[in-house]
């Protein structure tokens, strides 16, 4: 068998945490995520206990069943979308759902009429499976970034170090930075690092 990038993709498997107080609508809900693909599947049954889960263990997908005992859930679903990574959908009784929809799109919230079929779950799954992996590269370009600020902010402390204890200028401080991280194959991060603790007093 010939071994290709394509063949070794891991599937990924999405935590999904469910806010309903209608047993019927778990219990079907439920036959429609799989745990090769969703799993832990953690049931609560209202807006309260959603948010003591979510602080317990992140989860990728918040799915709302409205109205909740508690309150009508729209909140919860824009709270989790603003302070988050999740990626919530409510779904609410198609009478309600422009009024909703209008309310939570402009935070990233998505919306399914009630009653909902097997099929529409799957297309709203598939939707917020693509827009979770959006978020997880956002994720990853922000650390990247931090990474990069936090480099910077580094060099320049040791170029700094340098002209002050070495004599040399900014241009000639700079360039041994470059030099030294060059021939050693490391980041100048690094080279910033050892200069800052051989040279601090």
């Amino acid at each position: 068998m010939r071994i290709t990038p394509s063949s070794l993709k891991v599937q990924r498997v999405y935590r999904v945490l469910l806010i309903s107080s209608a047993e019927r609508f778990n219990t079907a809900l439920d036959a429609l995520l799989p745990r090769r693909l969703y799993d832990p599947v953690t049931v609560v049954t209202s807006a309260s206990a959603g948010r003591r889960a979510l602080n317990d263990q992140p989860y990728d997908f918040i799915l709302i069943n409205t109205p909740l005992p508690d309150e009508f859930g729209t909140e919860t679903a824009i709270h989790f979308a603003q302070n988050r990574a999740a990626v919530p959908l409510v779904f609410v009784a198609r009478d309600h759902l422009d009024d909703v929809h209008n309310q939570v799109a402009p935070y990233g919230v998505l919306t399914l009429p009630k009653p909902v079929t097997g099929e529409q779950v799957r297309l709203g799954l598939r939707w917020m499976a693509a827009y979770r992996e959006r978020l997880r590269r956002l994720e990853k370009k922000s650390v990247s970034l931090e990474d990069k600020m936090k480099e910077i902010r580094l060099v320049n402390k040791a170029k700094w170090l340098l002209i002050d204890q070495k004599n040399m200028n900014e241009t000639d401080a700079h360039h041994f930075i470059e030099k030294q991280a060059m021939n050693h194959s490391v980041s100048k991060g690094i080279i910033a690092e050892a200069i800052l603790k051989n040279l601090s007093i």
